[in-house]
């Protein structure tokens, strides 16, 4: 397939830039998965549509101050932007602009709290970097960077968040991420307690969001992208709970494509299809023609054309299906991207 298959026209003022309702309360568009039917309503009724022995699984991921602005040793200004950890002290960043950066050049940041060296190149222009400071561990560097950092919004989000716990989700828990997973953005503790009370169960997975995850897809023909590896972890009592899952009937249902992700990866590499305690990293690209593992359900926000993100979700609920359901959703006027209105595929 070509990745204009995967293009729609979306009016500018349908972009979600910051946060304007409360977190549950945005639109939800609910979308059957055998006939394509639409629904309209809103993510507060999301526990009125699962039913008990269903299991929801999110990303427990937390988006750290990821945007650091570093000084050369010739005074030159630079932009970092830390994509993924190679070890505590080791990443691959995003650097603006990267013509100034070169191996060996050193930076310092937040008056001499934090310095760094770059090391090595990466793909798509990126670099290596190792940094030192007065840390020992990923949990000091994590507390440096709250510091110094600023959080990694997307770039169409013009104006400043009030709280920067509003790009968190309520579960967020294991630093890592370059990028919310937004689909989980929605919920509230009090929806997740009122979830529970009904029987469904919910699950954590970790995936560390790169901003390759994020990226359109340059190249005509999609079978030729390369996507960016990204690290995962399931813990053992989410194994649990998604093979008892299986085992009673019920539903597994992803919040948001990286949780789905995860979800695949791991079925991948299993040797049975028992779900046990796994890491590793993923660059799983999923587009139509993938034949889906272990998910019954998707949560998911409205993503950008031509991105990987679309793709995934074409090949779960079929392309025409997505599309039309993408044109129900411009015409209705639904809110796009990190802050907008979600849909649920079941």
């Amino acid at each position: 397939m070509l990745k204009s298959d995967f293009f729609y026209e979306l009016p500018e003022e349908l972009i979600a830039q910051t946060p304007i309702e409360p977190r549950n309360a945005s639109r939800l568009l609910c979308v059957d998965k055998g006939t394509g039917n639409t629904t309209h309503r809103h993510f507060y009724e999301l526990e009125n549509l699962l039913k008990p022995g269903d299991l929801l699984v999110m990303n427990d991921s937390r988006v750290i101050p990821a945007r650091l602005y570093g000084v050369k040793e010739t005074g030159a200004a630079v932009e970092f932007l830390l994509l993924s950890s190679k070890s505590f002290d080791v990443w691959e960043t995003l650097v603006k602009p990267g013509k100034r950066v070169h191996i060996g050049n050193r930076f310092i940041f937040g008056n001499g709290i934090l310095s760094c060296e770059v090391i090595d190149h990466a793909d798509g222009g990126n670099r290596i970097i190792k940094f030192s400071g007065d840390f020992g561990s990923q949990a000091e560097f994590y507390n440096i960077l709250e510091k110094i950092g600023q959080m990694p919004l997307p770039p169409y989000i013009t104006e400043k968040l009030l709280d920067n716990e509003r790009y968190q989700t309520v579960y967020s828990h294991d630093p890592g991420s370059a990028a919310a997973p937004t689909a989980g953005l929605h919920f509230t503790p009090l929806q997740l307690s009122d979830i529970r009370k009904k029987g469904i169960d919910t699950a954590f997975v970790t995936l560390h969001v790169g901003l390759g995850t994020f990226r359109p897809v340059k190249v005509d023909n999609i079978l030729e992208h390369k996507m960016h590896s990204e690290h995962f972890y399931i813990p053992p009592e989410t194994a649990e709970k998604i093979n008892r899952t299986k085992k009673n009937g019920g539903r597994v249902i992803c919040v948001g494509t990286t949780s789905a992700r995860t979800l695949e990866s791991a079925a991948q590499r299993l040797q049975s299809d028992d779900f046990t305690e796994m890491s590793g990293d993923t660059d799983i690209f999923i587009y139509p023609g993938y034949e889906f593992k272990v998910f019954d359900g998707l949560i998911t926000n409205f993503h950008l054309p031509e991105s990987t993100l679309i793709m995934l979700v074409s090949a779960f609920l079929g392309y025409e299906k997505t599309m039309n359901a993408y044109k129900i959703a411009v015409a209705e006027k639904y809110r796009f991207f990190s802050f907008g209105d979600a849909m649920l595929i079941l």
